[in-house]
């Protein structure tokens, strides 16, 4: 593996870390304002921090991933620090409290159980880099059963909820930023799959992330 090849892999790691870091901060930051808007936002880092240690094992296990891989996971990853810098950071942009302030908190934490219900169908298959594994196989039951990558739809429904709550233009631009990304992950993985026996069966006339949409 070339030195650009090690930076590139490497970057993601080190946007994790800075993303953490960022939550943390926010995390004090909107603790120490008034009003139960704030509350809901601190609890709504502190809850996406969480989500990031959660799924920590996995980002940080070694792979011998393949060049594809990095230049996809490079922009996904930068996409989610620029969304949670901007949440952490930026002022609330309501100027008073309201119930309806629930619903993306509620959207959000619907994306992440979403992601974990599919990551556990996965099992020892599950990776945060596009590549087959060894005895690889399809896996077709539970959320696999409704669309091809309910994990990757679980994350953009988190996101989406999430970047809903802090309404900030530039998260708004992260989440556009983070959607291309993870469609573009999903083409290079489909790829990667195509050869493995059953999967061009399991994926015809099978939704991506949203039936009846892609």
């Amino acid at each position: 593996m070339t030195s650009a090849m090690r930076l590139l892999m490497l970057a993601p790691r080190l946007l994790f870390i800075a993303g953490a870091g960022a939550l943390t901060v926010g995390i004090v930051l909107h603790a120490g304002r008034e009003g139960a808007a704030e509350t809901v936002a601190t609890g709504l880092l502190a809850g996406y921090l969480g989500w990031l240690l959660l799924e920590a094992p996995v980002t940080f296990r070694r792979t011998a991933a393949p060049a594809a891989d990095g230049r996809t996971l490079l922009p996904y990853a930068l996409a989610r620090l620029l969304l949670v810098a901007s949440a952490s950071f930026g002022p609330l942009p309501w100027g008073r409290w309201s119930p309806w302030l629930l619903a993306p908190a509620a959207v959000f934490a619907a994306g992440v159980a979403l992601r974990q219900a599919a990551i556990r169908t996965l099992g020892r298959f599950y990776s945060h880099h596009v590549m087959r594994q060894d005895g690889h196989r399809v896996v077709t039951g539970g959320l696999y059963g409704l669309v091809r990558h309910p994990a990757y739809a679980g994350m953009l429904l988190a996101n989406a909820g999430f970047a809903c709550f802090f309404l900030d233009p530039a998260g708004a631009a992260a989440l556009a930023l983070l959607a291309s990304a993870v469609a573009w992950r999903i083409r290079v993985e489909e790829r990667a799959l195509w050869d493995v026996p059953g999967y061009a069966q399991y994926a015809a006339g099978k939704p991506r992330v949203l039936p009846k949409v892609w």
